[in-house]
């Protein structure tokens, strides 16, 4: 993988320094509110002169937004492994492994069992996640971040535009990190190639992308119940987490995916003037995904942690190869709105290489299926007020699913838009739920013909104003909540089983954000409120989550270097938290363990040089003062106090 990381890194570079070779007056290009860019000629097809808000990137929905290279609060919060606003996700010790999730979405627009080993997802590029681009000159972006022992993240992104209408970007993020405790490896790699292109005319766009994507990390089960002692009572000889023995080695999971994409449109009627609109396009899409989950436990002891085996050496793999396209036509008017119609074919093949045979059952091999949808949108806009739904129906009779959303929106002022909507949902539960095999015998089952599905309804609020506050409000009624369950615990061999929820869940969130300033000094707050209510417990999560950053921002030394410096405060009520299970890669139902209440703070220094964005954080600094009693999940521990630097570096030819 180092090998793979730093071919894409040189290749990088190479490109960079070739394209800076062309006589094209280089110098970097002008920022709208700094001195980010300078003067330069552009690729055919754009004005000699390049402004940053000339570099864009969009998703298929063509919703485009403007390169930012700034510094602010919400970068700081998006500087790690997702490279996302992870509020809500508590991460596990060692960079790369898995977040245990604080509050929960109820709400899907999946019409389809979703593959298995959600908690190796968190860092899987999906459809949605993968942006396109037009830029008027070669961009470069490299992020750097330290890792825990012996390691490092690093992803790396180039993106040019032959002409106006041809663009393509190829990005590597890597993955190395030791970890802390015994056997928590981490290495992982996503290459993703994109590519956009659009006639003069504008007539035909199509937008494509290839991702390939593995993600490996050695598993140990957590320290041994015994352990958890010593490590609450802050016990010197266990200061080094090196020295716990963990509940097994020899294991690892690894999820590995490949996915092909193109996303089509061309135009039958376009016409435009100054009183009307009309157009008419043809649009498709083509997915073709395959990918596999497998774990490995090589002399795997009888009896302890997952129980009995067929074989000492445990290996379990589970593949997915799934296709889905879609034909429609999408409508625009100015009078009408724009309404989209497609109808789309779905061909999935899930399931093992044999068939197990117990004396009273049978677990089969294959969940397989093909069969046609429909799906459509609709939106409109007027003066302030828009609305917009969309829906799919699955035209099958086993593989039965569908949702309906829709949403209005309502700007009052310049400052406050207002919105509501409502969501109604029906699918399967995920493929893991329906079918499981493995070489431990506790983990085999097939609930295809017992499972119903999960039947979902959401209503949501929204308040979004700079000067009040962001709000968001969810509330959702859940039927037949699929999950898995600790059923029991024997020699601590934990029986982990899906199950299906008979009654119905209700479940309330509500998000609220501000940002209180004075002078150079801000309180950046988000608070999220959360209730349960259910006959049995079920859907656990905390009461509150809070996020409070107190910081100071500034232009220093001559305005040429921005700087942020603050502390960070993050914590959660304490709570029933969710098991981690290795060897599923998914997180389960547990009522016998209490996690939470406890304070994470960080103190970090944030700096921005031109193009350069430097990001210095001293993660829970608090650890050895505050109480040894921080947890991801039973048996995790979360991390100690350690200091990480990183940088994110632009380079505008």
């Amino acid at each position: 993988m180092r090998i793979k990381l730093l071919f894409i890194l040189i290749l990088s570079l190479i490109v960079t320094e070739l394209s800076s070779q062309v006589k094209l007056n280089s110098a970097n290009a002008r920022s709208r509110n700094s001195n980010d860019t300078s003067d330069v000629k552009r690729s055919r097809g754009f004005k000699n002169v390049a402004t940053i808000d000339m570099y864009l990137k969009f998703d298929t929905d063509t919703d485009t937004t403007i390169v930012d290279t700034t510094i602010t609060i919400k970068k700081d919060y998006k500087f790690n492994y997702l490279q996302k606003d992870n509020f809500g996700l508590m991460p596990f010790a060692n960079i790369g492994q898995t977040y245990n999730t604080l509050s929960f979405n109820s709400f899907s627009e999946e019409t389809n069992p979703l593959f298995g080993a959600r908690a190796r997802h968190f860092n899987y590029y999906e459809n949605e996640d993968i942006k396109y681009y037009e830029v008027p000159t070669p961009w470069t972006r490299l992020t750097y971040k330290t890792a825990f022992e012996q390691g490092q993240m690093l992803d790396a992104f180039f993106t040019l535009n032959l002409s106006r209408q041809l663009n393509f970007s190829i990005a590597y993020k890597g993955l190395r990190s030791l970890g802390n405790y015994q056997n928590t490896l981490t290495s992982s790699g996503n290459f993703r190639f994109t590519s956009s292109y659009a006639t003069k005319n504008k007539r035909y766009k199509a937008k494509a992308h290839i991702v390939m994507q593995d993600l490996l990390n050695q598993e140990n089960g957590g320290i041994r119940d015994e352990d958890i002692e010593n490590f609450e009572s802050g016990n010197e000889d266990f200061i080094d987490r090196s020295v716990f023995d963990p509940n097994f080695e020899n294991a690892e999971n690894i999820l590995v995916g490949r996915r092909f994409f193109i996303n089509q449109s061309y135009d039958i009627i376009k016409q435009k003037d100054s009183l009307s609109q009309n157009e008419l396009a043809i649009i498709s899409n083509i997915s073709l995904e395959d990918k596999y989950y497998q774990f490995y436990h090589t002399t795997a002891p009888a009896n302890e942690f997952f129980g009995d085996s067929f074989t000492d050496d445990i290996n379990d793999k589970v593949t997915l190869e799934h296709f889905r396209t879609s034909l429609g036509l999408k409508y625009l008017s100015n009078i009408i709105g724009e309404l989209m119609f497609a109808l789309n074919y779905t061909d999935f093949n899930y399931g093992y290489n044999s068939v197990v045979i117990f004396p009273d059952e049978n677990i089969p091999n294959r969940i397989k299926s093909s069969f046609l949808g429909v799906e459509a949108e609709y939106k409109k806009a007027f003066k302030g007020f828009g609305i917009e739904g969309n829906g799919r129906l699955n035209l099958s009779n086993e593989f039965v699913g569908s949702y309906l959303s829709g949403k209005i929106n309502l700007k009052l002022f310049d400052d406050l838009l207002l919105s509501g909507g409502i969501s109604i949902s029906s699918r399967l539960p995920n493929f893991n739920h329906l079918l499981y095999q493995s070489d431990y015998i506790n983990f085999n089952w097939y609930n295809l013909d017992s499972f119903k599905n999960i039947n979902t309804q959401q209503l949501v609020f929204s308040l979004k104003s700079e000067k009040l506050f962001n709000a968001d409000l969810d509330i959702s009624n859940i039927d037949n909540y699929t999950y898995f369950n600790l059923d029991s615990t024997l020699d601590q061999v934990k029986i982990i089983k899906p199950r299906q929820y008979d009654s119905s869940i209700q479940y309330l969130r509500l998000k609220v954000n501000k940002e209180l300033r004075l002078g150079n000094f801000a309180l950046d707050n988000t608070i999220m409120y959360q209730n349960v209510i259910s006959d049995d417990e079920v859907l656990n999560v905390p009461t509150l989550i809070s996020r409070n950053t107190l910081y100071y921002s500034n232009q220093v030394f001559k305005k040429a270097m921005t700087l942020q410096t603050g502390v960070t405060l993050n914590y959660f009520t304490k709570y029933n938290m969710n098991g981690y299970d290795p060897l599923l890669a998914e997180f389960y139902t547990q009522n016998e363990t209490e996690i939470g209440g406890f304070p994470r703070l960080d103190f970090f220094i944030n700096a921005k040089v031109r193009q350069t964005r430097i990001f210095l954080k001293a993660e829970h600094f608090n650890s050895s003062f505050t109480g040894y009693n921080y947890f991801s999940a039973p048996n995790h521990p979360y991390r100690d106090f350690t200091v990480r630097f990183g940088l994110v570096w632009d380079f505008f030819l």
